[in-house]
């Protein structure tokens, strides 16, 4: 069972929808009772950065997102919630969640010689960094769907799970043990959302030998 936290700022059904297709069984959470016995999540996010730590905040969702993560519940940030997961975001002056390593910052309109269009909303070919849970580092055909104008930068290169190139080269995923984001909308992404999804589903932390 995977537990989508809606908040008011996600693409709720479109999720609950991709799970379904994968014959993955899943519940909407928006209170902090109904997180607390979750076992997986999802957290998704379309929008502001402060307005969404500030409902997030209010509602009491985020203290509860903080008891299921240090308890150690895989979670898996959608755009916007990958970005809640950094300190900060120079959209706002509102603090983050602070479970990664990392800031997000605004996409230029120009790196160098090269004109960017903003926001970055198209398909575009993903990279994995490392072998890990959401992608195969063979894979050199997963393409997703973009739509931001912000994107994450990681203190340490050890967080980054994949990149992309939109004027720059850029971190599109990340991933520190249970604590996944991708910056694309697996919901939106076709056969390469669904390999994703059942991959984070799947996923189980490694045994620490005794």
């Amino acid at each position: 069972m995977i537990t989508i936290v809606d908040y008011g700022m996600g693409n709720v059904g479109s999720i609950q929808n991709m799970l379904k297709r994968i014959g993955m069984a899943s519940a909407v959470a928006s209170t902090p009772e109904q997180l607390a016995g979750a076992g997986r999540l999802v957290l998704p996010g379309v929008g502001a950065f402060d307005r969404a730590m500030r409902t997030l905040r209010e509602t009491g969702l985020s203290e509860a997102l903080e008891e299921r993560v240090a308890a150690g519940v895989p979670i898996l940030g959608i755009c916007l919630g990958m970005q809640l997961m950094t300190r900060s975001s120079e959209e706002g002056g509102a603090a983050g969640l602070g479970w990664i390593a990392a800031r997000t910052v605004r996409f230029l309109p120009q790196y160098g010689s090269v004109a960017v269009k903003v926001p970055h909303m198209r398909w575009n070919t993903v990279r994995p960094a490392v072998p890990g849970t959401l992608f195969d580092r063979d894979e050199t055909d997963a393409r997703f769907y973009f739509v931001h104008s912000y994107c994450v930068e990681c203190d340490d290169p050890a967080d980054v799970a994949a990149t992309a190139v939109h004027g720059r080269e850029f971190v599109c995923a990340f991933q520190r043990g249970g604590i996944m984001g991708v910056q694309f909308h697996p919901e939106k992404s076709h056969r390469y959302g669904m390999r994703l999804l059942e991959r984070f589903a799947a996923w189980k932390p490694a045994l620490v030998p005794g």
